[in-house]
Order: C-alpha cells, then sequence, then structure tokens
C-alpha cells in the first residue's frame, strides 16, 4: 500500500494565495486596531459623560466646606491652609492617614499588611493606596516583582492544570450523558457556563457579602465591586479591605484576604482555560493568522522563502530546491511471522513493513 505525499495546489496557485491571504491578514489586523482605538475613546467619553458631574458635584461641596471654614476661623490664613492640606493630599496618597484613631505605620506595613502588599504586587493587581517611601524599598518592591510575577503565574499555571483534571472529567460526563440529545459545541457552551457560574459564586457572590458585612461603609455593590477589580487584575485601590478602624484582628483578615485573592485567580485562569479551549471561542485566531482561510500549510509555505509546501501522512514538509514531489513509503506487514527478531539491530525506520 502506497502513502504518498502530493502537493496541495500548484505553483501558481501558491503567490495568488499567499498575496490574497497575506492581504486578508493585514485587513484584519487593521480592523483590530482601528476598533480597539474605536473601543478606547467610545469607553473614554461615557466615563466622562457619567463621572465629570458628580466630580463636579463633589467639588462644589469641598470648596464650600472650606469656605465655611475659613469663615468660622478667620484667624486662619488661606495659604496656611492650603500648604496644610497639600501635606495632608501628599501623605494620604502613600497611604498614610492623619485622622486621631489611625495609627498608619502599624496599619501600612504590619505583617497582614505587608503580606497583603506582597501578594498585590507579585499578582499585579497593585492598588497603589501603599508604597514603598524608602529608595531601599524601592529598589527591593522592583527585585521582588521580577522574581515574583513569573513564579506566580507558574503557579497559578500549575493550580490551572490540576483544577482542569476534574473540570475535563466534568466534560465527559457530560458528553456521555447529553452526546445524543446535543451538539458537542452547545454541550461545551453548557459546561462553561456552568464552570462560571460556580466560580461566579464562590468568588464574587460569596465574599461580596463577606465584604459587605465586614466593612461598614460598604454596601453589596461596593463589594461586589470590590471583588470583581480585584479578580480581574485592574486594581484601582478606592476600596481596600481592612483598612478602617472598625477591624477586630486587622492582621488576620489581611491574610484571610490574600489567601481569597490567590484563590479567586486561579479560579478566573480556570475559566478562561475552559473557555479557550472551545475552538468556535477562540477569536484570537481571526486576527492572528494570514486570514480566515490561511491554513498551517499555507504558513509553513510563507515561512520557507517561496519554496512549495506539501503535505503526507508525517505531517507538513518542505521540499529540498533539488526535488520537486518528495514521496513517502510505508509498508505495513502485520503477520506474527514478519515480526523483526529480537537479535534484528536494524532500525525501525530502515526495516521494511509490508502489508499482504
Amino acid at each position: 500500500m502506497l502513502l504518498g505525499a502530493w502537493p496541495l495546489g500548484g505553483k501558481t496557485n501558491h503567490g495568488s494565495t499567499a498575496a490574497t491571504s497575506t492581504k486578508s491578514g493585514k485587513f484584519r489586523f487593521t480592523l483590530l486596531c482601528g476598533g480597539y482605538v474605536l473601543f478606547l475613546v467610545v469607553g473614554a467619553a461615557i466615563f466622562s459623560a457619567i463621572e465629570a458631574p458628580r466630580m463636579d458635584e463633589f467639588a462644589k461641596k469641598l470648596n464650600l466646606a472650606r469656605s465655611n471654614f475659613l469663615k468660622k476661623y478667620s484667624c486662619v490664613d488661606d495659604d496656611d491652609l492650603e500648604a496644610f492640606l497639600k501635606e495632608v493630599v501628599s501623605a494620604s496618597e502613600r497611604g498614610i492617614s492623619i485622622l486621631r484613631n489611625a495609627s498608619s505605620s502599624e496599619l501600612n506595613w504590619s505583617f497582614g499588611q505587608a503580606l497583603f502588599f506582597s501578594s498585590t504586587v507579585v499578582t499585579t493587581i497593585g492598588y497603589g493606596h501603599v508604597t514603598p517611601l524608602s529608595e531601599t524599598g524601592k529598589i527591593f518592591c522592583m527585585i521582588y516583582a521580577t522574581l515574583g510575577i513569573p513564579l506566580t503565574l507558574v503557579l497559578l499555571s500549575a493550580v490551572v492544570d490540576r483544577l482542569m483534571i476534574p473540570v475535563s472529567s466534568l466534560l465527559g460526563f457530560m458528553n456521555a450523558k447529553l452526546g445524543h440529545l446535543y451538539q458537542p459545541f452547545n454541550i461545551r457552551l453548557l459546561h462553561l457556563l456552568l464552570i462560571v457560574v460556580v466560580i461566579g459564586l464562590l468568588f464574587l457572590v460569596a465574599p461580596m457579602f463577606v465584604f459587605a458585612y465586614m466593612e461598614p461603609g460598604w454596601d453589596l455593590l461596593d463589594a461586589f465591586y470590590y471583588c470583581f477589580i480585584s479578580l480581574t487584575t485592574i486594581g484601582l485601590g478606592d476600596f481596600i479591605p481592612g483598612d478602617g478602624e472598625n477591624v477586630a484582628n486587622p492582621t488576620l483578615y489581611k491574610t484571610l484576604t490574600t489567601c481569597y485573592l490567590l484563590l479567586g485567580l486561579s479560579g478566573v485562569m480556570l475559566a478562561l482555560s475552559v473557555f479557550y479551549q472551545i475552538p468556535q471561542l477562540n477569536l484570537g485566531q481571526l486576527f492572528t493568522e494570514y486570514g480566515s482561510g490561511a491554513s498551517e500549510s499555507e504558513k509553513m509555505r510563507l515561512s520557507g522563502a517561496g519554496a512549495p509546501c506539501y503535505s503526507g501522512p508525517t505531517g507538513l514538509y518542505i521540499p529540498q530546491r533539488d526535488e520537486e514531489v518528495r514521496r513517502a513509503v510505508v509498508r505495513i506487514r502485520p503477520r506474527g511471522e514478519d515480526s523483526p527478531s529480537p537479535e534484528d539491530t536494524t532500525p525501525m525506520h530502515a526495516r521494511d513493513i509490508r502489508v499482504p
């Protein structure tokens, strides 16, 4: 039985296919860039329209409070008050509070807070409410992040690999039970929806109630907003758990929050892994390939500096310049008496395997 290699088209077709695929790829990439810029512009316009009026309202209230303060305490000079407020704002941006009952040093760099800060650095959440103040601390933070970020990615990837075992088993169970009723793509969608719902309940909904209970100044929306912003590693830093005055044991609270962030990030990565395992939902291929019709052979041909590409039983290859078509002959001889002897030292690839 002859299993030969065959060309994937004439030489003239390769040039036209390559040109068409390249143009299609460039068009898709340009469309992606333009759409992304438009997405940013639209988002900026919506945020500005929503938040600007609210900001103006807060600014008016603040200016009114300042004017009332100067009227009530006429002995205070306006310039002196301005200088004092600058110091307060600068200290607040660095995580230092001058409130009467706040002990900033203990809150910011206790073991629990330091552990929480370390986790936000290596997970790239980076709330920014607490930052190193010393030069030594800044240098160490850069070194620590350089080592910690790759290590965290390795750890989370390893955790996701372990979690994919029961998740894949669940998909196999669903295929066995529902395969005669639904298409594989529909079963994968149902599987993805189930995983997303479970992860959402565990790491968004349940923690939302916990944080809303533990943080007196947070409502349910604030707590859900914090969980979402943290687990997506956006880390705006406008809501930080454990920074209030009513927390009984801030060190333990910060430590448990650190554990929650690491587990939550693992859950998010698991959901993304299940999502990207569905080929129909992997939209990145639409913009990373030369075009929707570009096959693997076409990409290999383009990478081979114009050499024709062929497909055979062993995969894709680019023949040498002095050969036009390379053929592979495989002969299978399944009979027991033709099996190689243990003393036969002939390499496997050099043996003739015949079929009757």
